[in-house]
């Protein structure tokens, strides 16, 4: 088996290391694998791909879908992030608590991040370049997104001047989203 999850945090969130074959010429590895991924108890279904390129200090997030919950398998594949899960699922008991992770082109770490958190990154150099696969396809009316900097959740991105989309500061805090009746969609 090439891949094997090094970290598991908020009931769910897997860290998986890839085998890298590097010599000389580069490297190469795999960073889906269905009978691993099936091995490991991940899912082998994804029906979308997404990819990203953010400057340094921008901060996306954090997003989610609660129509068609998504759940997201991440990579960086060039620069480095600090990626951001925070617990959405109301019976978890890790409900309303945040992890992060770094992840890089030089780590290789792949997460995967299942159905029912909202997701974002803080990109830590220019060009920095994220790719997802997802469960299940974009629904625009759907999606939403928690505050980045809410003082509830207290995550610390540990940036003095971030770049943020008008979207991301008009977000919605934590205790806002709970509040409206979308967020039982995630009552699991």
């Amino acid at each position: 088996m090439g891949l094997k999850i090094i970290d598991e945090a908020l009931n769910g969130l897997k860290l998986i290391e890839p085998q890298v074959f590097q010599d000389g010429r580069g490297f190469f590895m795999e960073s889906y694998n269905a009978y691993d991924f099936e091995q490991l108890g991940l899912p082998t279904n994804f029906v979308q791909d997404n990819h990203s390129c953010s400057a340094k200090g921008v901060i996306r997030g954090m997003h989610f879908q609660w129509d068609k919950p998504q759940g997201k398998l991440i990579r960086v594949t060039s620069g480095s992030a600090f990626v951001v899960e925070i617990d959405l699922r109301k019976k978890s008991s890790s409900f309303g608590k945040w992890k992060s992770f770094e992840l890089s082109e030089k780590n290789k770490h792949i997460l995967w991040v299942p159905p029912g958190f909202a997701n974002g990154f803080l990109a830590l150099e220019d060009n920095t370049e994220m790719m997802y696969k997802c469960t299940a396809l974009w629904n625009p009316s759907g999606e939403n997104n928690i505050l980045w900097n809410d003082p509830d959740i207290k995550i610390d991105w540990n940036c003095d001047s971030p770049n943020v989309s008008e979207r991301d500061k008009e977000a919605l805090t934590f205790s806002q989203w709970c509040t409206m009746p979308e967020s039982d969609a995630f009552s699991y």
